[in-house]
């Protein structure tokens, strides 16, 4: 899976909104659905870092491992919540980091 950078930074932006959503209260369908939508949107992350041998892959499919709504690994809400900012924190970096490394490969 080839992803252009304009998908790449739809899918990043839509799980930052997703993941900073969580830290409110929804119906526990709501949880599940961004575990779904996580899980493809780290996985498809994953499989375009792994096609172009960078280091980014691990961190997403960790990610991905760690989100499945297949195997669910309950850590508690509180837990749950940094990690979610965290993912937000790190997915908008590397927004910015591939930007950069795109003008500058322009230029």
């Amino acid at each position: 899976m080839n992803l252009n950078n304009g998908s790449k930074i739809i899918i990043k932006l839509i799980l930052i909104l997703l993941f900073l959503s969580c830290l409110g209260k929804w119906p526990y369908g709501y949880y599940q659905l961004v575990r779904f939508l996580g899980f493809a949107g780290f996985g498809a992350l994953a499989l375009d870092r792994y096609e172009k041998k960078d280091n980014w892959f691990w961190f997403w499919a960790v990610s991905a491992f760690l989100i499945n709504p297949f195997f669910k690994i309950a850590l508690g809400r509180h837990i749950w919540n940094i990690i979610d900012v965290l993912w937000a924190i790190v997915l908008l970096i590397s927004i910015f980091l591939e930007t950069n490394q795109n003008k500058n490969r322009i230029s």
